[in-house]
């Protein structure tokens, strides 16, 4: 099973509109999806409207939150701004396989690349892996707000 670190950017991107394809996660199979107070605080705090918070909030049931521990020692080569160090140590400690971002100016250069167990990834790439063949279990459509 795929455990999924969501950035702040993804969660943001996916309550901004009301179609768009990052609703895909939601629905994934084999796939748990996780995110951290500070990434969710982020993606609240930087949305404008009321209706994205509360389609935020819709989808807050399927993602695991998880508070920060305090700072994981990162390897000697990432270099991160300090706001982005948070996410990193976060998909660290919870165990994630994946880092979901859309962050390219900050975790591009990772793109692709593991740090630790961690792949870093863009939301497209992951969802592009996913097996064709594979659908999704039947569940319940998000309805937008």
């Amino acid at each position: 099973m795929h455990v999924l670190f969501l950035d702040a950017n993804v969660l943001f991107s996916a309550a901004y509109q009301p179609e768009t394809r990052l609703r895909e996660f939601w629905t994934l199979p084999a796939t748990e999806l996780v995110t951290s107070e500070y990434a969710w605080e982020e993606a609240e705090r930087n949305l404008p409207r009321l209706e994205q918070r509360q389609r935020l909030y819709a989808l807050g049931p399927g993602v695991r939150l998880v508070s920060e521990r305090g700072p994981v020692p990162l390897p000697p080569d990432v270099i991160l701004p300090e706001k982005d160090r948070p996410i990193l140590s976060a998909a660290l400690q919870c165990g994630a396989t994946h880092l979901i971002t859309g962050d390219a100016t900050h975790f591009g250069v990772w793109y692709g690349r593991r740090i630790g167990r961690l792949l870093v990834l863009r939301p497209g790439a992951y969802l592009a892996s996913r097996d064709p063949a594979d659908p999704p279990p039947p569940r319940p459509a998000l309805v937008p707000l």
